[in-house]
C-alpha cells in the first residue's frame, strides 16, 4: 500500500490553523482520500494531558527545557499511536502544529539550544517529518485580535498562555517561523493568512494540489489521484 502524506500547519496565534486544517481535510475527502485530523500538543489521551499542562501554564515554572521534554514525550506517543499507523495504511495526516512549534516556542522564545532540540527530534521523530509544512503568515496584531475575539465568542475562561504574550514576543515568533521556512524550502511553504477564510482556503488548496496531489497522479497512485 502506498504511504500516505503528512502535512503540518504552523503559524502564530489567530492565523486560522484549525479552521484551514478542517477545510483542507474536507476537500481532500471529496477526492476520495482518507484523512486523519490531529493536533499537537495532543492527539492521544496522554498527549492531551500534556497539552493542558503546557498551555495552561501549570508546568511553566519548570522552564522551557522541561516543556520541551514533555512535548517530545507526547509527540513520541502521538507518532506511534496515530501518525505512523495512519501513514502506513495510506491515509493523509493533517496536524495542527508539530515539532516546528517546539523549535519556535521552547527554542527561539524559551532559549532551549537548537542542538538539544535536534537530538530530541532525532530520537522521537526518526525521519517521520511532514511532507509539507504550511506556515500561515499574518501580522501578529491582526492575529491576536482574531484569537482574542474567538476566545470571547467561545466563552473560554482559561486562555492559552501564549496568546497573552507581549506583541513583541509574537513578532519574534512570526520571524522564527519565517526563518525556519527559509532554511528548509523543500519542506516548508509560507501562505498569507490575510483575508477571509475562503480566500485562505483557496491558497492552501492551490499549494497542496501543486506540491502533493500532482505527485499522487502517478500510475500507481490509485484512489489518491484528484
Amino acid at each position: 500500500m502506498r504511504r500516505g502524506r503528512f502535512i503540518s500547519i504552523e503559524g502564530g496565534e489567530g492565523t486560522g490553523k484549525s479552521t484551514q486544517l478542517r477545510r483542507l481535510a474536507a476537500r481532500l475527502r471529496k477526492r476520495g482520500i482518507n484523512v486523519v485530523e490531529t493536533r499537537e500538543p495532543g492527539g492521544t489521551p496522554g498527549a492531551e494531558i500534556v497539552r493542558h499542562a503546557v498551555l495552561s501554564g501549570q508546568i511553566a515554572e519548570l522552564g522551557p527545557f522541561a516543556e520541551a521534554l514533555l512535548l517530545n514525550a507526547a509527540r513520541d506517543d502521538h507518532l506511534d499511536e496515530v501518525i505512523r499507523p495512519a501513514l502506513e495504511r495510506g491515509a493523509w495526516v493533517l496536524c495542527d502544529r508539530f515539532a516546528d512549534s517546539t523549535r519556535v516556542y521552547q527554542g527561539t522564545m524559551g532559549g532551549v539550544e537548537a542542538d538539544i532540540l535536534s537530538a530530541l527530534e532525532q530520537t522521537v521523530i526518526r525521519g517521520t517529518w511532514p511532507d509539507l509544512t504550511i506556515v500561515l503568515d499574518l501580522d501578529p496584531a491582526i492575529g491576536l485580535a482574531r484569537a482574542r475575539s474567538a476566545t470571547r465568542e467561545e466563552g473560554i475562561i482559561d486562555a492559552d498562555r501564549f496568546e497573552d504574550a507581549a506583541i513583541e514576543d509574537h513578532r519574534r515568533m512570526r520571524q522564527a517561523f519565517l526563518n525556519l521556512a527559509a532554511a528548509e524550502p523543500d519542506r516548508f511553504a509560507v501562505v498569507s493568512a490575510v483575508g477571509g477564510p475562503d480566500e485562505i482556503e483557496e491558497r492552501l488548496w492551490d499549494l497542496v494540489s501543486a506540491r502533493l496531489l500532482t505527485v499522487a497522479e502517478s500510475p500507481d497512485a490509485g484512489s489518491l489521484a484528484p
